[in-house]
């Protein structure tokens, strides 16, 4: 049975994720601050995605750990991991720190935070889990990231209403696309796999909607971004590596299908003929 880490799967799409890998046979260790329902101001909780899990008939195991701590350790998220469902086949890097105050206004604190949440995690992890894959000769790490990431066009520049602000964010998730395709080429052909992954619209979760009004702007399901991460954690790494992807776009050059989270029926009005072209970042 293949084995993933998913951070940030109390909610959201680290949740949604889990799920998906789930369905696919995958034992999933669940990683997030969020123990217990009630534990966070948001909804939403490792317990909570574990039940989801487990309710289907999968495996799942939570491991509370805060990222954004300045001494995190990846050492005890892997060892228990590792533990309790055996070897890693797969690490998504989806916990996320997303604030939006202008340049001028970040406060060092929530900059610092946003750059150990969203780079040096990640890093981290894929450190600890990459050699054994390498060994092994199979395993990919899927980084999540973001439409922020992307260089503003200018001058003149004329940024957009919903990515004002997140320079701090959107520097940090540009930072981890160049160290995943940089790592993605060191370790081509090895038989491990590192990519990126970002919505090509804006996901309602409950984290976003406590940032943001999304409801005025594009929208796309989980599912769409769940299965995007299972395609290119099960593709060839030979040819599914050091990508930058667009969740619609990606699953419609390539005409997958996609599954409710459960994986047992298609997606209603949202398989690749459907998507809204003017949606698709990368058509």
């Amino acid at each position: 049975m293949p084995v993933a880490v998913v951070t940030g799967a109390s909610r959201g799409i680290g949740a949604a994720i889990a799920r998906r890998l789930a369905s696919e046979g995958c034992a999933v260790a669940c990683v997030a601050r969020t123990l217990a329902d009630g534990d966070s101001h948001l909804d939403g909780s490792l317990a909570g995605t574990v039940r989801q899990i487990q309710e289907a008939g999968g495996i799942a195991h939570a491991i509370a750990a805060d990222l954004s701590n300045p001494d995190f350790d990846p050492v005890p998220v892997i060892a228990q991991t590792e533990n309790e469902l055996g070897s890693i086949d797969y690490l998504v890097n989806n916990a996320a720190a997303a604030f939006y105050p202008s340049y001028l206004e970040m406060p060092r604190k929530r900059m610092e935070v946003s750059f150990r949440v969203n780079v040096a995690a990640p890093w981290l992890l894929a450190q600890q889990v990459i050699p054994a894959m390498v060994e092994r000769g199979s395993g990919s790490v899927l980084n999540l990231t973001s439409q922020t990431a992307i260089r503003p066009h200018g001058p003149p520049f004329r940024v957009p209403d919903q990515i004002k602000g997140a320079t701090a964010y959107g520097g940090s998730k540009a930072w981890l696309e160049r160290a995943t395709v940089g790592a993605a080429a060191e370790l081509f052909g090895t038989g491990v796999s590192l990519n990126c992954l970002s919505p090509d619209t804006s996901v309602i979760t409950e984290g976003s909607s406590a940032l943001v009004d999304l409801s005025k702007y594009p929208n796309e399901p989980l599912d769409a971004m769940a299965e995007s991460a299972w395609a290119l954690l099960s593709g060839d790494p030979a040819v599914f590596t050091g990508l930058i992807e667009y969740s619609l776009s990606f699953l419609k050059r390539h005409n997958l299908p996609v599954r409710t989270l459960d994986g047992k029926q298609l997606l209603e009005g949202w398989q690749p003929d459907d998507f809204p072209p003017d949606y698709l970042i990368a058509p």
